[in-house]
């Protein structure tokens, strides 16, 4: 894919299919080893999860939005609920059950602003495919689907046949990290993967923009239309029908590196559902992303469009 033409589709929300979580914060000096107790800084519970994260920033960075989940009815769920429409997000396609709690991430921040999660995946381990079929309607009627891989693996693939289908362009963001199957690829129309998971997919390793180009080849052979590698401080590989390029990172002092490739995605996609060219929606989303690590948590960290220059 090398031109992205969504002049048609203006008025239609980004439709994100994801997982709701709380995230658990623990600031910590350094990691502890195994065995060890190590005093912490400070503790907060902060919206989060892939799937809303990349919601919001969708949201806060220009587009409108509707997202699908699931969440329990538990204090924590009617909390990531009501996050969510105060940025304006549609939320009648996250459904709330009370058969299993809403979904929560356990996060230390080191100092040095890398993070470390371990997810318990709650209501999100239960969203089915029939929860799917209902918000049917909303996917068809989308400007963009955008999914992730924090809930299960049908319900992801459903999404995105649904929307193949309809014609509405897919944004995959292929984490964590799992082998998908080979069914899924010829219905991407853009892959954005970090290092990392894209060397699992590619079947090779990933550290800077020549092994992300490689990578990219690779799935571009596999009928992914528009690849975009995200390589943290070494910026963005992009591959896509005009070829490739290497789009450099902002240089800013992290202390926080939660959501900053959610928040890279959600201006990638606000950008392009605006009109944007490929590059200027990168361009927009690496803004963006830029300011996010320089502040603290997942969901507030993410800018607003009135607050990058």
């Amino acid at each position: 894919m090398s031109k992205f033409d969504f002049s048609h589709t203006k008025d239609k929300p980004i439709i994100v299919v994801g997982s709701l979580n709380m995230d658990l914060v623990m600031r910590t000096p350094r990691v502890p080893v195994g065995g060890e107790t190590l005093n912490g800084h400070e503790f907060c519970t902060l919206p989060g999860g892939k799937g809303a994260n990349q919601a919001v920033a969708c949201a806060r960075l220009g587009g409108k939005v509707g997202m699908i989940g699931q969440v329990g009815t538990d204090g924590f769920g009617n909390t990531l609920r009501d996050g969510l429409s105060a940025d304006g997000i549609d939320v009648s396609g996250v459904k709330q059950t009370a058969s299993v709690g809403t979904g929560v991430a356990m996060i230390l921040v080191e100092d040095i602003g890398q993070n470390r999660i371990v997810l318990a995946s709650g209501a999100n381990g239960i969203l089915s495919p029939a929860d799917i079929d209902a918000q049917s309607a909303a996917i068809k009627n989308a400007a963009m689907l955008v999914v992730q891989l924090e809930v299960p693996m049908p319900v992801v693939l459903h999404a995105m046949e649904i929307a193949h289908t309809a014609g509405v362009p897919v944004l995959l963001n292929p984490a964590p990290a799992v082998v998908l199957p080979e069914s899924i690829w010829s219905q991407v129309d853009i892959l954005v993967p970090n290092e990392s998971e894209a060397s699992l997919l590619a079947g090779i390793s990933v550290h800077d923009a020549a092994s992300a180009f490689a990578a990219a080849r690779i799935f571009r052979q596999r009928g992914v239309g528009c690849v975009l590698v995200t390589l943290g401080e070494q910026g963005v590989a992009v591959l896509d029908d005009t070829g490739e390029r290497h789009i450099p990172a902002q240089v800013v002092k992290a202390v926080d590196t939660t959501a900053a490739g959610d928040t890279f995605i959600g201006g990638l996609a606000a950008g392009l559902i605006e009109g944007m060219s490929l590059n200027e929606a990168v361009s927009l989303g690496q803004k963006a992303s830029a300011l996010c690590v320089t502040r603290h948590g997942a969901q507030p960290s993410i800018p607003y469009r009135r607050e990058l220059v």
